[in-house]
């Protein structure tokens, strides 16, 4: 089949790569792959080119090639195929398959409570607002089970904690915008504790009503006040989580 055509017409003229180092010849085919891709040059699904032909194509040995579709794999742009008709196809996107490794390199880059909760509050105010306007009929029932199931566990901590999580992240989902879900859950991923050691039966309790009060607000499409709650409710979890990194602050969560 060859290379694909839009590849071959991104680095028309750009000559041979010997004598520069394995990882940066095959960085090269990596960018090239990746700016055709945003130019739109090509697209899911289709046939980007067998190892052989990468190497041909940027004059390099098939062992950089392999390395570069290797990247191309790890970062998920391609899907590789073995055997007859094989070769690299530009992948499907999953964005959610990268909100973990996302998460990952915010920890590692010690980004801190605040600016997590901060962008959080930005992405979760912004949700609700675009839920109530986009919500459908299952969005809402599915946000009115989560109510029904957090109140059955409110004295099961663990529970209570994760059903908390899922209900925010309904909400991400209710906007049907797939970016702001995916920022959510990596940020989900470092800020969310698994067992919420700060609940009480009264912090559970006002938590659950705050809840309900969102659910109905995005249920009766007021906007403007699904985004005035939310923003007040994840100011206050913010609070709670910066406090329980021990700084100081005057304000509690509910």
């Amino acid at each position: 089949m060859g290379i694909h055509p839009s590849l071959a017409r991104h680095h028309a003229g750009t000559g041979n790569f010997a004598g520069a180092r394995t990882d940066s010849l095959s960085s090269k085919i990596v960018t090239a792959v990746r700016d055709a891709l945003f130019a739109k040059k090509i697209k899911p699904d289709e046939f980007l080119g067998t190892e052989n032909d990468l190497a041909d194509r940027f004059g390099v040995s098939r062992i950089v090639a392999r390395d570069a579709l290797r990247t191309l794999q790890a970062l998920g742009i391609v899907e590789i195929r073995m055997g007859k008709g094989g070769g690299a196809r530009i992948a499907r996107g999953n964005p959610r398959l990268f909100a973990e490794a996302l998460a990952v390199q915010l920890d590692l880059t010690g980004v801190s409570v605040q600016e997590i909760m901060d962008a959080q509050r930005a992405i979760e105010t912004l949700a609700a607002e675009l839920a109530a306007e986009n919500a459908t009929a299952a969005d809402h029932a599915k946000l009115r089970h989560l109510l029904i199931q957090s109140e059955r566990n409110m004295h099961d901590r663990v529970a209570y904690t994760e059903l908390g999580r899922e209900f925010h992240l309904a909400i991400a989902e209710a906007s049907h915008n797939r970016v702001l879900v995916v920022q959510l859950i990596s940020l989900q991923h470092v800020s969310w504790p698994k067992d919420n050691s700060t609940l009480t039966p009264d912090v559970s309790q006002r938590i659950l009503d705050v809840h309900k009060e969102l659910a109905t607000l995005i249920e009766i499409r007021d906007g403007a006040g699904a985004r005035q709650l939310m923003n007040e409710h994840v100011k206050m979890i913010r609070a709670r989580r910066v406090a329980e990194h021990g700084e100081q602050l005057h304000n509690h969560c509910c």
